[in-house]
């Protein structure tokens, strides 16, 4: 198994937005919410084998009649990593694997607590396989590259 070594993590950008408050807790509409989640990862390379892995996460629940925004959270979380592997793509796969999977939690717990603290009941994320979204990613781009 790659070493690395997560140095810090930390919340780098985030945004709550719930629009049409306090007009969805008056009304009591028949429709049912749907929720969306985005998830991509962004990997910056530094020097001293430093690299900033941000989670960015998207996660928008509107509802299905109408299309009416219940609320947006969009947020980047980073992990600060220092990783000496030279091999590419073993540094690829912890970067854009074990890493994210490591953050995912403190993500996880955000978006909990703030959709409860908005008044909304609580919204738990069901943890995410960045294996099979790595796997998923690298299937789709092999067309484009043969």
């Amino acid at each position: 198994m790659p070493k690395f070594n997560i140095i810090s993590q930390f919340l780098k950008d985030i945004s709550f937005e719930s629009p049409n408050v306090p007009e969805l807790f008056f009304k009591q509409e028949n429709s049912q919410a749907k929720i969306e989640i985005n998830i991509d990862i962004n990997i910056k390379g530094a020097e001293n084998n430093l690299y900033m892995v941000d989670l960015i996460t998207k996660v928008h629940s509107k509802l299905e009649q109408g299309d009416k925004s219940i609320f947006l959270i969009e947020s980047t979380y980073t992990g600060m990593v220092q990783y000496e592997e030279k091999d590419e793509e073993t540094k690829k796969r912890t970067l854009l694997i074990d890493v994210p999977t490591l953050l995912f939690p403190s993500v996880r717990a955000m978006v909990t607590r703030l959709t409860a603290e908005s008044g909304f009941p609580a919204f738990v994320m069901q943890p995410v396989d960045f294996a099979q979204l790595y796997e998923q990613r690298q299937a789709q781009q092999k067309p484009a590259n043969q």
